[in-house]
């Protein structure tokens, strides 16, 4: 443990233990908890490092015993005293201070608290929100102090392995360029130029691979990234990632930088050895094999293309799916048969509620037997072929959507992870990471009527074709455990394939040049092939400490509406300012309609 010592402590109160039976100490924190005992009083005083038990005494100190009967939850002490052993029988082994205690001489009130609007205790059913608004408070849970501990341990492994291989960490600019990339920038008027505005970045991506062109060749950054999108569970409007960079490099050389490391902090953190390298697997493997170029891999249930089972049916149902182009899939959820039929019509309405049109389900039984509503539907060679198909045996449920491949493979992805978890199939302390490679370049947005880059439009494509229907990127993403936690690829380099690229996104050379002129004429100066990935920091905590949201993982996190309930952010702002900006509101303040 460092030496926390100040002015005004000897130690830390987590620190304490039997080595230190007999030393006087000066201690400051929070007082946790009171409780008297035959007219003795004990106070656990609480800190980053942990709590110990003060004992005051009242015919040994009256004045220090006084003192203590007032003091209220959370109020900051400074006490001085002396270590001893606590007495036989009240050794508490769950505690690391749990073998020595802290008779008080005396006691000072540093800061006396109100009455918190919660307990501040591991357990707490505060509402989030309410946790939010008083985070400070929040963060002063042992449990929450342990998770940001864990989120500087890995930065620190980050930054000793990204050193140790000759990576630069290099700072670039929050006020950048609005581009088209993707997700939707936050903008920031220019006082200074009216009518203009800057954007936070959404990542540092080009300017990364500028850094690139300037010869640095190895760059990363612990970086702040923003995007105006409404957040979830997994990502918010802002979040942090390791970003990476390096020349003169192909696929296998960024990912052989990203594996150990990874590798080390599940190791460090988690006690557990992951085997390098990381498997490989395709986009297309993955979404025929999972339904998902995300899947969870410490499980089974793999899905299987029962198009040729159901070929000559006569369930329409099916037919029609086939004969319009569509698929029909399913997979055994292993142990399901035993689902009640309550449970069997969520699953159906579950798999409507992902976009699917419906849900059919097939309980095996034994010798070859099936119950399902379609039963009477399906020859004995069609049930014998979804059992081979699925490899489903007695006691497993096969589960099959007949759709659109997008709209099943949603639907089979979303029911093969529920059952996963319905039927305790998940293995804890199972840590599976694969990498997703060859995903499409390019894909086609309804919403946008256009072609637009799967990745971002600096990803190079594996080949000279540029045919939006069949262009392969030479990209990759790293999955663990059914969480996407990073990806990157190998970065477009020539100008003239950059060109190319535009315009099959729709840009004119005009607009490639008023939006991406720049990167343009940086690459004709010279650019040396290079790639890189941008890692999620906040989703990888957030694995490590068992959480369910990022937000559980972020210092100071935005609210799943987006508002920051701590400061009222957003907030109007005066007329006054608006006017030197240069902005009119043609809205009234308030928060978009769901």
């Amino acid at each position: 443990m460092p030496d926390l010592s100040t002015s005004m402590r000897t130690h830390a109160c987590g620190e304490l233990r039997a080595q230190h039976d007999g030393r006087p100490v000066t201690l400051c924190g929070w007082v946790a908890r009171r409780r008297d005992h035959g007219g003795v009083t004990f106070i656990d005083l609480r800190d980053r490092e942990g709590l110990v038990q003060l004992v005051f005494h009242p015919k040994d100190q009256p004045e220090a015993h006084a003192a203590a009967q007032d003091l209220k939850a959370e109020s900051v002490v400074r006490v001085t005293g002396g270590v001893r052993p606590r007495p036989e029988g009240t050794v508490n082994p769950n505690l690391p201070t749990g073998e020595v205690e802290v008779v008080v001489d005396t006691v000072e009130v540093l800061s006396a608290a109100d009455t918190p609007p919660f307990p501040i205790e591991d357990r707490t059913e505060a509402d989030e929100n309410l946790r939010l608004k008083f985070r400070y408070l929040d963060l002063r849970r042992p449990e929450m102090t342990g998770v940001l501990r864990l989120r500087h341990r890995i930065i620190r492994i980050i930054r000793d392995h990204m050193d140790a291989l000759g990576f630069l960490e290099v700072e670039t600019p929050i006020l950048t360029r609005s581009t088209p990339e993707g997700a939707r920038d936050f903008l920031v008027p220019s006082r200074l130029w009216p009518g203009t505005f800057y954007a936070l970045p959404q990542s540092p991506q080009q300017l990364k691979q500028l850094l690139m062109v300037a010869g640095l060749d190895r760059y990363y950054q612990i970086v702040r990234c923003l995007r105006d999108e409404r957040p979830t569970s997994e990502r918010g409007l802002e979040f942090t990632q390791l970003d990476v960079e390096m020349s003169f490099v192909g696929e296998q050389d960024v990912l052989g930088v990203i594996e150990p490391l990874y590798a080390q902090i599940v190791r460090e953190i988690q006690g557990v050895e992951v085997p390098v390298p990381f498997p490989r697997m395709t986009y297309h493997d993955m979404l025929a094999r999972f339904g998902s170029d995300k899947p969870d891999l410490r499980y089974g249930m793999e899905m299987a293309d029962l198009g040729p089972v159901f070929a000559e049916t006569g369930f329409r149902a099916f037919s029609s799916v086939l004969e319009s182009g569509g698929i029909v899939k399913g997979f055994a959820a292993t142990g399901g048969a035993r689902l009640s039929r309550k449970q069997l019509d969520e699953l159906v309405q579950g798999a409507k509620g992902r976009g699917a049109a419906g849900l059919v389900w097939l309980a095996c039984e034994p010798e070859g037997a099936a119950r399902s509503p379609i039963e009477k539907y399906l020859s004995s060679q069609e049930i014998a072929g979804l059992r081979a198909g699925t490899g489903a045996e007695d006691g497993d449920l096969v589960l099959i959507v007949a759709d659109a491949p997008g709209r099943a493979n949603v639907a089979l992805d979303g029911l093969r992870r529920e059952q996963a978890g319905l039927l305790e199939l998940v293995r804890e302390g199972e840590w599976r990471f694969v990498w997703m490679v060859e995903p499409p370049l390019f894909e086609w947005s309804e919403d946008e009527g256009k072609w637009v880059s799967v990745h971002h439009p600096f990803t190079a494509p594996a080949s000279e074709d540029m045919d939006p229907r069949a262009a392969r990127a030479r990209a990759y993403d790293l999955v663990l455990n059914g969480f996407e936690l990073g990806g990157g690829s190998i970065r477009i380099h020539q100008p003239d394939v950059q060109r190319k690229v535009f315009e099959v996104l729709g840009l004119t050379p005009r607009e490639t040049d008023e939006k991406f002129g720049h990167l343009i004429r940086a690459f004709r100066y010279g650019a040396p092939p290079h790639g890189g990935i941008a890692m999620g920091i906040d989703r990888l905590v957030m694995l490590m400490a068992g959480k369910d949201a990022i937000r559980d993982v972020i210092a100071f996190p935005k609210s799943q509406s987006g508002s920051d309930p701590l400061t009222g952010a957003p907030a109007p702002v005066g007329e006054e300012q608006l006017r030197e900006l240069g902005i009119r509101l043609s809205a009234e303040p308030g928060r978009e309609e769901e």
